[in-house]
């Protein structure tokens, strides 16, 4: 089912949570650890990310440096698969533009179409980790509006291939990032909301926003939105802070801002496990402030902890 189709027949503010694929090498039935106590919550969507490449340099015999290519968490295709597998919940991967090709991606989609998979999240993805800016892929998309209309091309039966005979159209419930806080490529917040408005006129379906810690920041996002007339759902992004060394390290990675009451409790905190709870508590508060306004859903940044996103569904539902 399609995440907007989830929300037009929800009665209440539904749960939800990101995932990331194992590590390579590590055991998928670690990931379902960490997904069984939130079934509780009975998500109905599940976002699954997707990490690009990275570059590692090995020292050969000759005592040369060697430049090699690996991906460290692949296997987001066949997670989605495993989710809906084992619990009957539809999975939302992660489409970036990021070390894929045109061909590559679309491929990927006819994949995720054949598994029965409904919805896409349209990113550009990060740039890797040692280069200064994003760097698109030769043939290549270089930004999510990009991405954002080869899906809709293909959910309108066209493929890079015009030579198909009888494609098959695609069905995807597109969704797309949304930043309270300003894209930090955008000079500025209005030109950030153009580019909003124009992946939802092209055909993006829902908002998934990022992190934020200030309600009002978000409030104000939904506002803003609405006074342009993008009228699709816009989904409030959680996370909740885990770790006193978050303060520094989650402005700094997001571009984001940590409200001052936050900041300074966290870092009052005696150790990681006092901040946790800091953290834990300041989310149920934000969550409780959302759903009295009727988002449609909230949804958890778990960064692979179950913990944290528990006590906060628990606290709510």
């Amino acid at each position: 089912m399609k995440v907007t189709e989830h929300i037009a027949k929800a009665k209440k503010t539904l749960f939800s949570f990101e995932i990331l694929p194992p590590l390579k090498g590590e055991n998928v039935k670690d990931l379902f650890g960490h997904i069984d106590p939130l079934m509780e919550f009975k998500p109905p969507f599940i976002d699954v990310t997707y990490h690009r490449e990275e570059y590692v340099y090995k020292k050969r015999e000759n005592g040369l440096l060697e430049k090699k290519s690996t991906r460290k968490r692949p296997g987001t295709v066949g997670i989605c698969a495993a989710i809906k597998n084992r619990y009957n919940v539809d999975a939302v991967p992660h489409i970036i533009c990021g070390g894929f090709t045109k061909e590559e991606t679309e491929n990927a989609l006819i994949d995720l179409d054949f598994l029965g998979i409904d919805n896409v999240l349209v990113l550009q993805g990060d740039a890797i980790k040692t280069e200064p800016a994003f760097v698109p892929e030769p043939d290549g998309h270089r930004y999510a509006s990009d991405l954002l209309e080869q899906v809709v091309e293909m959910n309108n039966g066209r493929y890079l291939d015009e030579e198909i005979q009888k494609p098959t159209p695609t069905d995807f419930c597109i969704g797309v990032a949304g930043y309270p806080e300003k894209h930090f490529g955008a000079p500025n917040l209005k030109t950030d909301m153009k580019y909003v408005k124009m992946k939802v006129d092209m055909g993006a379906e829902y908002i998934v926003t990022q992190m934020f810690f200030d309600n009002q920041k978000y409030f104000e996002f939904v506002d803003l939105c609405r006074s342009m007339d993008i009228k699709v759902p816009i989904i409030p992004g959680l996370k909740p802070i885990t770790t006193k060394r978050q303060t520094t390290v989650l402005p700094r990675v997001f571009h984001i801002d940590l409200p001052e009451d936050l900041a300074d409790a966290v870092d009052g905190a005696k150790d990681n496990a006092a901040a946790k709870q800091i953290g834990v508590e300041w989310c149920v508060q934000q969550s409780k402030e959302l759903m009295d306004k009727g988002v449609p859903v909230l949804h958890y940044y778990s960064m692979g902890k179950s913990d944290p996103i528990y006590k906060i569904a628990k606290a709510l539902y």
